[in-house]
Formats: structure tokens, sequence, C-alpha cells
């Protein structure tokens, strides 16, 4: 074995390749797919790799009907439930990719069922017809009128009513 010019360790590029497979492990060794917290991530449904492990073991991804394991081999032609949010996506499995590349690229690995694109489609109007959310805490004038509209339907006021 040859050491590099500090005299620690390997020289780069030393010694056979076949030592240092990183990238399999055990449950993905002999499978043909990707684990399932991986594909995820390379598919680009959730931002890292422990955020999706964590929505796999909570439950929010089931794949063909079923809870599974962070650790499940995912292969092209499996049905993935995968809810992130508020938002409910239902996915089949087209490819495995080799890497977490542009989303052009990862859209080519999964193809999103009809019935989700419009149940989501669906819940995007909704949400745009729900009107504003509240910007947090109501200044003076809102919370003025905000009182004047709790008092004209029966609201508990300051004064006293003595009848």
């Amino acid at each position: 074995m040859t050491r590099n010019r500090h005299g620690n360790g390997p020289r780069h590029g030393a010694g056979s390749d076949d030592d240092d497979d990183s990238d399999a492990t055990p449950a993905t060794a002999g499978a043909p797919g990707l684990r399932i917290d991986k594909w995820l991530w390379c598919a680009r449904f959730f931002k890292t790799r422990g955020v999706a492990q964590t929505a796999v073991e909570g439950g929010h991804v089931q794949v063909n009907g079923d809870r599974v394991k962070a650790s499940r081999p995912v292969k092209p032609g499996d049905r993935l439930s995968i809810t992130r949010g508020q938002e409910r996506f239902e996915v089949d499995v087209l490819g495995i990719p080799q890497r977490r590349g542009p989303a052009d690229e990862a859209r080519r690995h999964y193809r999103e069922t009809p019935e989700s694109e419009a149940a989501r489609a669906h819940v995007r109007e909704l949400n745009r017809l729900s009107g504003p959310v509240s910007q947090g805490r109501p200044d003076k004038r809102e919370r003025r009128d905000l009182l004047r509209f709790v008092k004209g339907r029966g609201g508990v006021s300051d004064e006293g009513d003595d009848d």
C-alpha cells in the first residue's frame, strides 16, 4: 500500500475502488431499487434526506398503501402516497435516480396521478378563494373594529349594563 506524501493514509487513487462503496447500504446492496428516503430526496419531494427519513418514519409516506420504514427499497412500478405539510401527492415510480439533480431531471423518475393533480389544484383554488390570512397581531384600528364587531353580536362589553 502506498502512502500519501505526508506519510499518513493511502495515496489518492491508490488501491482498489472495490473496498470503498460508501453509497451502498446493506438494505439496498442486493436490491434493484433505492432506499425510499433517498429516492424522495433525489426526486426533490423533501429538501434534505433527514427530513425525508423523518416523514417516512412518521407515516407520511406509504408505498402501495402500506406504511414502510426508511430503508425499504423503492422500485419502478411502486405507487407512493406522500403527505408534505398540507399537500398530498400520489405518484407512480418510473425510475431510480442516480443522483439528486435539477427538478426537470427529478420529474422524469415519477408521474403524478391525474386524481392527485386534480385534488391539489382544487385545494390551491380553495386557498386562493379563502381570502387573506391574518398578518399577525392586529393594530389599534383593527382591534377597535374587532371589538365593535364582537359587541354588535352580543359579545362582552366594557360598560356595566344594569337593566
